[in-house]
Order: C-alpha cells, then sequence, then structure tokens
C-alpha cells in the first residue's frame, strides 16, 4: 500500500510503480470537480476513473475488499474518511470472489488491521495483497467525494 498526495516531491517515483500511473496521476492533476458521478475510461479498460460523491458510515456497515485483475488508487478529492487496511491472508472470506465484479469480501477481521485517514488530496495505492475497507466515517457520517482509479495489473 501507498500513501501520498499528488504535491508529494516523490510522486515521479510513485509513478515508476506501474507503466500506467503518469497516465492516471495526469488525469487526477486535470480532474474538473464539476465532473459527473459515473466510470471513465482513461486509457481504455486497463485505466478508468470512477468518480462518487457518498455519505461515509460506521465501519460495521463497510465491507473489507481485495481485487485480483485490478488495483486501486483512491483519490481523497474533498471530504475525509477512515481506511481500513490489512493483510488480505489475515483475513477470512465472507463473499468469495466474483471474477464479473473483480472483488472477494471478507469478514471483519479482528486486531489485525490497522485504519488511516484519506484526506483531501491524499491518495492510496492497493495491490491484490492489501485488503481495504473504505468509506469509514470519521466520528459521524459525512460527504465525500472521491476518485478511485481501477489500473490493469
Amino acid at each position: 500500500m501507498i500513501l501520498e498526495t499528488l504535491q508529494s516531491p516523490a510522486l515521479p517515483l510513485y509513478e515508476g510503480v506501474h507503466p500506467l500511473f503518469p497516465k492516471a496521476f495526469a488525469w487526477l492533476e486535470s480532474y474538473d470537480p464539476a465532473t459527473a458521478d459515473g466510470r471513465y475510461e482513461i486509457d481504455g479498460p486497463d485505466l478508468v476513473a470512477i468518480v462518487q460523491r457518498y455519505e461515509t458510515a460506521p465501519a460495521a456497515a463497510k465491507k473489507w475488499e481485495t481485487h485480483r485483475v485490478h488495483g486501486d488508487i483512491q483519490y481523497m478529492f474533498a471530504g475525509s474518511e477512515l481506511i481500513g487496511h490489512a493483510k488480505r491472508e489475515d483475513l477470512r472470506v465472507g463473499i468469495p470472489y466474483n471474477a464479473d465484479k473483480d472483488a472477494e469480501f471478507y469478514e471483519h477481521p479482528g486486531g489485525t488491521a490497522s485504519r488511516f485517514i484519506l484526506s483531501a488530496g491524499s491518495f492510496a495505492v492497493f495491490h491484490p495483497e492489501d485488503a481495504h475497507q473504505p468509506g469509514v466515517m470519521i466520528g459521524q457520517p459525512a460527504e465525500v467525494h472521491k476518485v478511485v482509479i481501477k489500473f490493469r495489473l
């Protein structure tokens, strides 16, 4: 997992992590906040942006997930949320892998998970070994504006 900001001087280093990252970060840097919620192809089906606005919720209401075909770059445009992070192998499968959705869901972990705040201007990168639980409220429910970029592994 990577946690960083688009303004970081280390951004060129992260662009080298995956061949699609330069296009992904360029798209985020030019992102128009008036963009409607929905799915946008950046580089065909291999690099897709999902724009979403939603209200955060209690951790018990949010699912833990991993993906096999795509990784995530989750960028917070406005607002803040908690995101849970754990090693995939430390979790018990709750809903088996669905290839159509490229998602596997897990039972809530005990003490094996960590949490961090994803705030405006920050992004987190998740690979298949990174189980994550996005959308968790900080104190009380709040509106967020987030872009999730799916990149083919």
